[in-house]
Protein backbone atom coordinates (compact mmCIF):
# COMPACT_ATOMS: atom_id res chain seq x y z
CA UNK A 1 0.00 0.00 0.00
CA UNK A 2 1.49 3.20 -1.06
CA UNK A 3 1.61 6.29 0.96
CA UNK A 4 1.52 9.99 0.12
CA UNK A 5 1.46 12.74 2.92
CA UNK A 6 0.72 15.62 1.32
CA UNK A 7 2.79 18.59 3.65
CA UNK A 8 6.11 18.87 2.98
CA UNK A 9 6.53 20.29 6.62
CA UNK A 10 8.06 19.54 9.81
CA UNK A 11 5.71 16.47 10.91
CA UNK A 12 5.24 15.59 7.32
CA UNK A 13 8.98 14.99 6.53
CA UNK A 14 9.07 13.34 10.20
CA UNK A 15 6.29 10.79 9.27
CA UNK A 16 7.55 10.53 5.63
CA UNK A 17 11.57 9.42 7.65
CA UNK A 18 9.76 7.21 10.26
CA UNK A 19 7.86 5.32 7.59
CA UNK A 20 10.71 4.75 5.35
CA UNK A 21 13.07 3.76 8.01
CA UNK A 22 10.17 1.11 8.26
CA UNK A 23 9.94 -0.55 4.88
CA UNK A 24 6.81 1.75 3.57
CA UNK A 25 6.61 2.83 0.20
CA UNK A 26 5.93 6.86 0.60
CA UNK A 27 6.16 9.56 -1.38
CA UNK A 28 6.17 13.23 -0.38
CA UNK A 29 3.91 15.71 -1.46
CA UNK A 30 4.70 19.46 -1.68
CA UNK A 31 1.12 21.02 -0.79
CA UNK A 32 2.27 24.40 -1.61
CA UNK A 33 3.41 24.00 -4.84
CA UNK A 34 1.53 21.91 -7.53
CA UNK A 35 4.18 21.91 -10.78
CA UNK A 36 7.65 20.51 -10.44
CA UNK A 37 10.20 17.88 -10.89
CA UNK A 38 9.94 14.77 -8.89
CA UNK A 39 13.44 14.10 -6.29
CA UNK A 40 14.65 11.92 -3.50
CA UNK A 41 15.74 14.09 -0.54
CA UNK A 42 17.91 12.87 2.43
CA UNK A 43 15.92 13.72 5.56
CA UNK A 44 16.84 13.87 8.65
CA UNK A 45 14.95 13.67 12.24
CA UNK A 46 16.43 14.23 15.83
CA UNK A 47 14.80 12.94 18.46
CA UNK A 48 14.98 14.41 22.07
CA UNK A 49 17.37 11.39 23.27
CA UNK A 50 20.00 12.71 20.68
CA UNK A 51 19.24 9.83 18.34
CA UNK A 52 19.40 10.85 14.34
CA UNK A 53 17.18 8.92 11.88
CA UNK A 54 17.64 9.44 8.02
CA UNK A 55 16.14 8.03 4.72
CA UNK A 56 15.80 9.16 1.23
CA UNK A 57 12.20 10.45 0.90
CA UNK A 58 11.18 10.42 -2.79
CA UNK A 59 9.37 14.52 -3.11
CA UNK A 60 6.72 15.04 -5.87
CA UNK A 61 4.37 17.44 -6.97
CA UNK A 62 0.37 17.20 -7.46
CA UNK A 63 0.60 17.93 -11.41
CA UNK A 64 3.03 14.93 -11.96
CA UNK A 65 0.12 12.65 -10.30
CA UNK A 66 -2.72 11.53 -12.53
CA UNK A 67 -4.39 9.37 -9.90
CA UNK A 68 -4.06 8.39 -6.25
CA UNK A 69 -3.87 4.87 -5.53
CA UNK A 70 -2.74 3.90 -2.03
CA UNK A 71 -3.43 6.22 1.21
CA UNK A 72 -2.99 10.08 1.27
CA UNK A 73 -2.09 11.55 4.61
CA UNK A 74 -3.19 15.03 4.85
CA UNK A 75 -0.45 17.00 6.54
CA UNK A 76 -0.99 20.75 5.12
CA UNK A 77 -2.15 23.73 7.06
CA UNK A 78 -6.11 23.13 7.23
CA UNK A 79 -6.67 26.65 6.15
CA UNK A 80 -5.86 25.39 2.38
CA UNK A 81 -8.32 22.48 2.55
CA UNK A 82 -10.95 23.76 0.93
CA UNK A 83 -8.34 24.50 -2.62
CA UNK A 84 -6.83 21.10 -1.73
CA UNK A 85 -10.31 19.21 -1.97
CA UNK A 86 -10.97 20.37 -5.60
CA UNK A 87 -7.53 19.55 -6.73
CA UNK A 88 -8.27 16.34 -5.60
CA UNK A 89 -11.48 15.16 -6.25
CA UNK A 90 -10.57 14.16 -9.70
CA UNK A 91 -7.56 11.93 -8.65
CA UNK A 92 -8.49 10.51 -5.54
CA UNK A 93 -12.36 10.70 -4.39
CA UNK A 94 -12.30 6.79 -4.29
CA UNK A 95 -8.67 7.02 -2.68
CA UNK A 96 -8.60 6.81 1.67
CA UNK A 97 -7.64 10.23 2.87
CA UNK A 98 -6.56 10.82 6.34
CA UNK A 99 -6.78 14.54 7.64
CA UNK A 100 -3.66 14.77 10.08
CA UNK A 101 -4.42 18.39 10.90
CA UNK A 102 -5.22 20.27 13.94
CA UNK A 103 -8.84 22.03 13.76
CA UNK A 104 -12.23 21.87 13.57
CA UNK A 105 -14.70 21.09 10.95
CA UNK A 106 -11.47 20.83 8.61
CA UNK A 107 -12.97 17.79 6.80
CA UNK A 108 -16.15 19.71 5.46
CA UNK A 109 -14.82 20.52 2.04
CA UNK A 110 -13.80 16.50 1.40
CA UNK A 111 -17.63 15.58 2.77
CA UNK A 112 -18.69 18.89 0.68
CA UNK A 113 -17.03 16.98 -2.54
CA UNK A 114 -18.10 13.50 -1.41
CA UNK A 115 -14.94 11.64 -1.37
CA UNK A 116 -15.40 8.49 0.22
CA UNK A 117 -13.17 7.30 2.07
CA UNK A 118 -12.43 10.10 4.98
CA UNK A 119 -10.58 9.71 8.54
CA UNK A 120 -9.46 11.95 11.20
CA UNK A 121 -6.03 11.96 12.56
CA UNK A 122 -5.62 13.86 16.09
CA UNK A 123 -1.77 14.48 16.10
CA UNK A 124 -0.29 13.89 19.33
CA UNK A 125 3.17 15.06 18.35
CA UNK A 126 5.57 18.13 18.01
CA UNK A 127 8.03 18.88 15.61
CA UNK A 128 9.77 22.00 14.17
CA UNK A 129 12.04 22.59 11.47
CA UNK A 130 16.03 22.91 12.10
CA UNK A 131 16.81 23.24 8.16
CA UNK A 132 15.67 22.17 4.75
CA UNK A 133 16.62 18.45 5.07
CA UNK A 134 16.69 18.18 9.37
CA UNK A 135 13.87 17.94 11.45
CA UNK A 136 13.13 18.08 15.42
CA UNK A 137 10.54 15.52 16.36
CA UNK A 138 8.84 14.47 20.05
CA UNK A 139 6.37 12.21 19.91
CA UNK A 140 3.82 12.60 23.04
CA UNK A 141 1.40 9.53 22.73
CA UNK A 142 0.01 7.63 20.15
CA UNK A 143 -1.89 9.71 17.34
CA UNK A 144 -5.88 8.31 17.32
CA UNK A 145 -7.12 7.46 13.91
CA UNK A 146 -10.99 7.26 13.78
CA UNK A 147 -13.64 7.38 10.75
CA UNK A 148 -15.45 10.34 9.61
CA UNK A 149 -17.66 9.04 6.52
CA UNK A 150 -20.13 6.34 6.67
CA UNK A 151 -18.06 4.60 3.50
CA UNK A 152 -15.01 4.14 5.63
CA UNK A 153 -14.66 1.22 6.63
CA UNK A 154 -10.78 -0.25 6.54
CA UNK A 155 -9.93 1.61 10.00
CA UNK A 156 -7.66 -1.14 11.47
CA UNK A 157 -5.81 -1.30 7.87
CA UNK A 158 -5.32 2.45 7.85
CA UNK A 159 -3.86 2.41 11.07
CA UNK A 160 -1.17 -0.59 10.70
CA UNK A 161 -0.18 0.87 7.57
CA UNK A 162 0.69 4.19 9.31
CA UNK A 163 2.02 2.87 12.66
CA UNK A 164 5.72 2.51 13.05
CA UNK A 165 7.83 2.20 16.52
CA UNK A 166 8.98 5.94 15.57
CA UNK A 167 5.56 7.16 15.36
CA UNK A 168 2.78 5.76 16.38
CA UNK A 169 -1.05 5.34 15.88
CA UNK A 170 -4.14 3.48 17.25
CA UNK A 171 -7.60 2.82 16.42
CA UNK A 172 -9.95 5.05 17.79
CA UNK A 173 -14.04 4.94 17.72
CA UNK A 174 -15.08 8.02 19.49
CA UNK A 175 -12.56 10.62 17.48
CA UNK A 176 -15.39 13.54 17.90
CA UNK A 177 -14.52 14.03 21.84
CA UNK A 178 -10.70 13.74 21.00
CA UNK A 179 -10.73 15.79 18.57
CA UNK A 180 -12.78 18.35 20.65
CA UNK A 181 -9.80 17.99 23.57
CA UNK A 182 -6.92 18.34 20.96
CA UNK A 183 -8.85 21.57 19.30
CA UNK A 184 -9.10 23.32 22.58
CA UNK A 185 -5.27 22.09 23.40
CA UNK A 186 -5.04 24.09 20.70
CA UNK A 187 -6.64 26.56 21.03
CA UNK A 188 -4.73 27.17 24.45
CA UNK A 189 -0.93 27.11 22.71
CA UNK A 190 -1.83 28.61 19.52
CA UNK A 191 -3.07 31.63 20.97
CA UNK A 192 -0.56 32.24 24.44
CA UNK A 193 2.61 30.71 23.30
CA UNK A 194 2.65 32.98 19.99
CA UNK A 195 1.09 36.17 21.91
CA UNK A 196 4.13 35.86 24.59
CA UNK A 197 6.39 34.46 22.18
CA UNK A 198 7.38 31.49 24.63
CA UNK A 199 7.88 27.35 24.10
CA UNK A 200 5.19 25.03 24.61
CA UNK A 201 7.01 24.41 28.26
CA UNK A 202 5.45 27.87 29.55
CA UNK A 203 2.12 26.26 31.19
CA UNK A 204 4.10 23.54 33.27
CA UNK A 205 6.70 26.21 34.28
CA UNK A 206 4.56 29.49 35.06
CA UNK A 207 1.26 28.82 37.02
CA UNK A 208 0.20 32.92 35.91
CA UNK A 209 0.29 31.49 32.53
CA UNK A 210 -1.25 28.36 32.61
CA UNK A 211 -4.70 30.55 34.99
CA UNK A 212 -4.78 32.21 31.36
CA UNK A 213 -5.12 28.90 29.60
CA UNK A 214 -7.61 27.75 32.31
CA UNK A 215 -9.84 30.92 31.15
CA UNK A 216 -9.77 29.57 27.45
CA UNK A 217 -10.50 26.00 28.59
CA UNK A 218 -13.25 26.87 30.58
CA UNK A 219 -15.13 28.40 27.99
CA UNK A 220 -14.38 25.75 25.16
CA UNK A 221 -15.27 22.87 27.39
CA UNK A 222 -18.75 25.29 28.07
CA UNK A 223 -19.22 25.33 24.28
CA UNK A 224 -17.98 21.65 23.70
CA UNK A 225 -20.78 20.99 26.02
CA UNK A 226 -23.41 22.59 24.40
CA UNK A 227 -22.17 20.30 21.35
CA UNK A 228 -22.86 17.48 22.83
CA UNK A 229 -19.21 16.65 23.58
CA UNK A 230 -18.80 15.14 27.00
CA UNK A 231 -15.65 16.67 27.97
CA UNK A 232 -14.64 18.09 31.85
CA UNK A 233 -12.15 20.74 32.99
CA UNK A 234 -9.87 18.63 34.57
CA UNK A 235 -8.82 15.91 31.48
CA UNK A 236 -8.28 19.10 29.17
CA UNK A 237 -5.89 20.74 31.35
CA UNK A 238 -4.23 17.17 32.20
CA UNK A 239 -3.74 17.12 28.58
CA UNK A 240 -2.67 20.78 28.23
CA UNK A 241 0.33 20.18 31.00
CA UNK A 242 0.77 17.26 29.71
CA UNK A 243 1.86 18.24 26.41
CA UNK A 244 3.42 20.94 27.78
CA UNK A 245 5.65 19.16 30.02
CA UNK A 246 6.78 16.39 27.07
CA UNK A 247 7.43 19.36 24.27
CA UNK A 248 9.01 21.77 26.81
CA UNK A 249 11.51 24.14 24.55
CA UNK A 250 9.44 22.87 21.18
CA UNK A 251 7.66 26.15 19.48
CA UNK A 252 4.09 25.41 18.75
CA UNK A 253 3.54 25.67 14.79
CA UNK A 254 1.73 28.77 14.61
CA UNK A 255 4.44 30.21 16.61
CA UNK A 256 6.83 29.69 13.87
CA UNK A 257 4.17 30.21 11.03
CA UNK A 258 4.18 33.90 12.51
CA UNK A 259 8.05 34.20 12.24
CA UNK A 260 8.14 32.92 8.82
CA UNK A 261 5.34 35.49 7.57
CA UNK A 262 3.41 32.53 6.92
CA UNK A 263 -0.41 32.04 7.16
CA UNK A 264 -1.67 30.25 10.57
CA UNK A 265 -3.90 28.00 11.36
CA UNK A 266 -5.88 29.92 14.04
CA UNK A 267 -9.02 30.06 12.15
CA UNK A 268 -10.08 26.44 12.06
CA UNK A 269 -9.17 26.27 16.00
CA UNK A 270 -10.02 29.76 17.99
CA UNK A 271 -12.08 31.43 15.70
CA UNK A 272 -13.81 28.44 14.74
CA UNK A 273 -14.97 28.10 18.17
CA UNK A 274 -15.99 31.49 18.11
CA UNK A 275 -18.14 30.88 15.45
CA UNK A 276 -20.06 27.82 16.88
CA UNK A 277 -20.55 29.58 20.39
CA UNK A 278 -22.17 32.49 17.79
CA UNK A 279 -24.23 29.80 15.93
CA UNK A 280 -25.25 28.40 19.29
CA UNK A 281 -26.45 31.67 20.33
CA UNK A 282 -23.52 31.62 23.67
CA UNK A 283 -22.58 35.22 23.68
CA UNK A 284 -24.47 35.81 27.04
CA UNK A 285 -22.85 32.49 28.12
CA UNK A 286 -19.65 33.33 27.77
CA UNK A 287 -17.87 35.87 30.47
CA UNK A 288 -15.12 37.87 28.98
CA UNK A 289 -12.18 38.29 31.65
CA UNK A 290 -9.88 41.45 32.14
CA UNK A 291 -6.43 39.44 32.71
CA UNK A 292 -4.01 41.53 34.02
CA UNK A 293 0.13 41.97 33.26
CA UNK A 294 1.60 38.59 32.79
CA UNK A 295 5.56 37.49 33.15
CA UNK A 296 7.37 35.49 31.75
CA UNK A 297 11.06 34.98 31.51
CA UNK A 298 11.04 36.53 27.80
CA UNK A 299 8.35 39.09 27.80
CA UNK A 300 6.14 41.15 29.37
CA UNK A 301 2.34 41.75 28.17
CA UNK A 302 -0.05 44.82 28.56
CA UNK A 303 -3.48 44.45 30.37
CA UNK A 304 -5.76 41.96 27.72
CA UNK A 305 -8.62 40.27 26.95
CA UNK A 306 -7.90 36.59 26.14
CA UNK A 307 -11.11 34.51 25.89
CA UNK A 308 -11.60 31.54 23.71
CA UNK A 309 -15.21 33.71 22.68
CA UNK A 310 -14.03 36.70 21.98
CA UNK A 311 -10.61 36.36 21.68
CA UNK A 312 -9.32 39.56 21.96
CA UNK A 313 -5.88 39.51 22.27
CA UNK A 314 -4.98 42.90 22.68
CA UNK A 315 -1.57 44.26 23.57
Amino acid sequence: MKLYIIGAGAIGKALAVCLSQNGKEVELIRGSVDTGTRHVQTQCINLQSGERITAEIPFNYLDNIPHFEGVIVLTTKSFGNRILAEKLKEKALQTPLVILQNGLGIEQPFRDCQFRELYRCVLFATSQTLSSDSVSYIPVKPSPIGVVTQHSSSLQSIVSALDTPGFRFKKEEQISSVIWKKAIANCVFNSICPLLEVDNGIFQRDPQVFAIAQQIIQECVLIAHKKGIPLSLEEVEDQVLTISKLSDGQLISTLQDIRNHRETEIDTLNLEVVRIAEQLNLASEVQQTQLGKVSSDKIQIKPLICTSYSLLLNI
